[in-house]
């Protein structure tokens, strides 16, 4: 079974895509702040992460650093899920992002659907 962490600090955003994920047989765990995110990382192997950019302490740009510079995880699979819209490509292929997704143009069923494309491939 797939691994999925989501680092969102929304509890609702989190509810919906952690159900949709399960509903297609990944397993999903949650932290609400970077800080959580990472500690979950160092403790724990997942195949994916869904980060948010806009997080309470650190923000995911940081967390996305620290995740590529940490050799435990710094391979794990990572789609940026934001309602941020970057204009820095170049940034997100240095830092190895698979997808940047704004929010607002995807469902939660899409969302998933680009999730799997990743972790299938």
């Amino acid at each position: 079974m797939k691994k999925v962490l989501i680092i969102e600090d929304d509890s609702f955003l989190v509810e919906v895509y952690a159900t949709k994920l399960e509903e297609r047989g990944f397993e999903t765990e949650a932290a609400q702040n970077g800080e959580e995110g990472l500690k979950m990382l160092d403790e724990k192997d997942f195949d994916l992460v869904v980060l948010d950019i806009s997080l309470p302490g650190i923000d995911g740009w940081q967390v996305l650093e620290k995740i590529r510079t940490n050799d435990r995880n710094k391979e794990v699979k990572v789609i940026i899920l934001s309602n941020k819209d970057i204009d820095d490509m170049k940034k997100l292929e240095d830092l190895k992002v698979e997808k940047y997704l704004i929010k607002v143009n995807y469902t939660s069923a899409e969302v998933v659907d680009e999730i799997e494309k990743i972790v299938n491939v």
